[in-house]
């Protein structure tokens, strides 16, 4: 081992001495793909003699007008910018005004448009601007900085092999700041925490501090050095699929509920329908990216965030105002109590209300009458409601890396997003890569990297298709309920063909590929459609299948001729213990048409859809595959699918709670059911129904207690639910009201 160290000094010291007598001869590089720039040239000064050049990035250009275009000459050029909402078409040389958010602040200058730069390898002997000192004493280390790199680089990697994980860090993290435009460094970096670290630690919390320390090292450093390195984008965005999205973890169930929770708490539940999940989305894309600007349109927010701070400034440090994450966090648990139906059962606002006693003067009830006072007065709900969605745009820039406009063009244009859900965020990693990956990578030069973050979105799309449907009280233990969303399925179609047509040119079969994926999704499309009684719907898929694949396809065959049930019974066949998704869609599925067709049409089909329901669920959780209970306690399998009584309430409530079906059937659905299941889900479509129903016309001629009446029994069912849940374990780990 000592030969080999001296061994290894002795190459290093006269690799060194060579590379620094040849690197006066080259230029000092920072390599790889830097944020994309425009250069505006500003004069100032009575004689225009101070002349400075603002190297503004496209991302935070907010305006870009032509004041007077260049008479002649001057390279044509084209800026997208603001999130893709707005274009300048002109050359460079023109006079042009600007506005850009820097340092949370919006400037604005007049000056000439020079340049646009930061989309290649660019020489420099400029460190990279904010960086750490280690930074820039790795660009002047020069040609010497590679060489270091590289033998740091061989180094973690043979370390990795011998599974000395914890040791690959501090050279994984010398790397990055030596060479932070190196981009594999940083996946390698946020793979190891994710993935290799997490399971060697002995509970799903700490399994998921490390899971989230991965995420965050390449979503807030590694993508701010490298915005439009599409591998990155792509390697983020596998790890929300695969890591927490997919099973293969024993904790995986442990992720889901974090996940959802933190995502809860930050933007709050999203509306049912897709439009009304487009707008709710807007409006945080729209809110005032300054202070300044807030206190310009609402003024009251002043006096708001005045009061606020006064008051928690008579707290811990940690619990002062700040305009961060851990705020924001606060504010959700606190609207998160106000509005779960689950704290109802606990009575948990009022016990955080309480000012007597031992109970009155703890900090949670302290810290929650605070937000009480400032934020639950009906009379300042308008000012709040503009506050909150400011520092949900501040938040989720500053401690995400998410840009809220993108967020809302991928709600409307993708698909109802629901970013409880990890696929959401894997979207909005694999989408956001390929459109900015698009300013950089030729697709012939770059086709496995362009291919495989593709693939990853249109993946997402499929896992939403799946589980896009979200039902979650985060002040309960529960897993996420996770419904099938059909709504994915037509959006799956468009985009297949959009990705058929964009790598149709390219050889290797890559086409193809996606091809199978298509044909694949389609099939089990046609599977969930006739399980939930849709069958025009599913024939019609069925045909495609046909026109496609069948005797319309490559090699003509029969495959998708015949009777459709037949058909859906041998797609079926095997599924479910290889595909545990697949079991869980026909449960939800059937669910839904026995509702919907038993509750409007004939009865029978609901008590068949029971029945089928209960032997899939027994089935799936009786099998002796699924009974494995790992170190963690959890059913890492069988708990994916509940209970028949919780899948029931959830899809109902799902059914009921739907606005691509009118009102009055849901209306009428409700009050057809059968008490029990009225009670299961009142409290739960309750707040949703009454603001759909009060912006109809129905609203003029009924109340909202004739619409959906209470039913009866109701305190009963609610003593029940609150009996199930007053362990003081429980209790305790629910009304903990601290920012952590």
């Amino acid at each position: 081992m000592a030969t080999d160290r001296i061994i290894q000094l002795l190459t290093v010291v006269a690799a060194s001495v060579l590379l620094l007598l040849a690197g006066r001869m080259l230029p000092r590089i920072i390599d790889s793909a830097g944020e994309a720039v425009v250069l505006l040239e500003v004069t100032k000064g009575t004689d225009n003699e101070d002349v400075t050049v603002e190297r503004i990035p496209i991302s935070a250009l907010r305006e870009l007008k032509t004041v007077t275009a260049k008479s002649t000459g001057g390279v044509p050029y084209k800026i997208t910018f603001d999130a893709g909402g707005k274009v300048w078409d002109g050359r460079f040389g023109d006079l042009v005004d600007t506005a850009w958010i820097e340092d949370n602040s919006r400037r604005t200058e007049r000056g000439l448009l020079m340049s646009a730069d930061g989309f290649g390898l660019r020489y420099t002997d400029i460190a990279i601007e904010g960086a750490p000192p280690i930074v820039a004493l790795g660009t002047a280390m020069g040609a010497l900085r590679g060489l270091v790199v590289d033998y740091l680089w061989i180094k973690v990697n043979m370390m990795k092999e011998k599974g000395l994980f914890f040791d690959v860090m501090s050279d994984a993290d010398l790397i990055t700041k030596l060479q932070p435009r190196f981009g594999e460094v940083w996946a390698f970096h946020g793979h190891n925490m994710a993935y290799n670290i997490s399971v060697l630690t002995n509970t799903p919390e700490e399994r998921w501090e490390w899971v989230k320390e991965g995420i965050d090292l390449v979503r807030l450093k590694g993508l701010r050095y490298n915005p439009n390195d599409v591998v990155l984008h792509k390697e983020l965005a596998f790890w929300f699929s695969h890591k927490i999205d997919g099973v293969a973890d024993d904790a995986h169930l442990y992720y889901k509920r974090m996940l959802a929770r933190e995502w809860q708490y930050l933007l709050g539940e999203p509306p049912p329908g897709h439009e009304a999940r487009g707008k709710w989305m807007e409006v945080v894309a729209d809110a005032p990216e300054t202070l300044d600007e807030l206190y310009e349109l609402h003024p009251a927010a002043k006096d708001l965030i005045e009061g606020v701070t006064k008051e928690l400034s008579t707290f811990d440090a940690r619990f002062q105002f700040r305009l961060d994450s851990n705020f924001l966090l606060a504010y959700g648990q606190w609207r998160t109590v106000k509005d779960s139906p689950y704290a109802r059962l606990l009575d948990l606002e009022q016990q955080l209300l309480r000012t007597d006693g031992e109970t009155g003067s703890r900090l949670q009830n302290r810290l929650f009458r605070v937000f009480d006072t400032h934020f639950g007065d009906p009379a300042t709900k308008e000012t709040v409601d503009a506050f909150i969605a400011f520092l949900r745009r501040k938040v989720l820039t500053d401690a995400y890396n998410m840009d809220a406009r993108l967020m809302w063009q991928y709600t409307v244009s993708a698909g109802p997003l629901d970013w409880r859900h990890p696929a959401a965020h894997a979207l909005y990693w694999a989408r956001r890569g390929g459109q900015l990956a698009s300013l950089r990578y030729a697709i012939e030069d770059n086709i496995s990297k362009i291919v495989n973050n593709d693939r990853i979105e249109i993946q997402a799309m499929q896992a939403l298709a799946r589980s896009g449907t979200i039902s979650y009280d985060a002040i309960s233990n529960d897993n996420p309920t996770r419904l099938s969303d059909p709504r994915w399925i037509k959006l799956i179609e468009r985009y297949f063909h959009v990705l058929h047509a964009k790598f149709y040119h390219v050889p290797g079969g890559i086409p193809d590929s996606f091809s199978n994926f298509h044909e694949n999704f389609m099939k089990q499309a046609v599977r969930e459609l006739f399980r939930m009684g849709d069958r025009a719907g599913a024939e019609e898929i069925f045909k495609n299948l046909d026109a496609l694949y069948g005797r319309g396809g490559l090699i003509p065959n029969s495959q998708y001729i015949g009777d459709l049930e037949q058909f859906v019974q041998e797609i079926t066949y095997g599924e479910y213990e290889q595909q545990p998704e697949v079991a869980r869609s026909d449960v939800y599925a059937a669910l839904r048409r026995g509702f919907r067709e038993g509750l409007l049409l004939n009865p029978k089909v609901l008590e068949e859809a029971d029945k089928f329901a209960h032997d899939v669920t027994v089935w799936f959780r009786e099998q002796k595959s699924n009974e494995f209970t790992n170190k963690f306690g959890e059913k890492r399998m069988a708990d994916l699918l509940g209970s028949l009584d919780s899948s029931r309430r959830d899809v109902f409530r799902d059914v009921l709670l739907d606005t691509t079906t009118s009102l009055t059937d849901r209306l009428i659905m409700y009050n057809r059911a059968s008490e029990a299941d009225r009670r299961m889900v009142y409290d739960l479509i309750k707040p949703f129904i009454e603001q759909e129903f009060a912006a109809t016309p129905l609203a003029r001629t009924l109340t909202l207690a004739q619409a959906i009446p209470e039913p009866p029994g109701m305190e009963l069912y609610r003593d029940e639910q609150r009996a199930k849940s007053t362990e003081a374990a429980e209790i305790e780990k629910r009304d903990a009201f601290e920012r952590k």
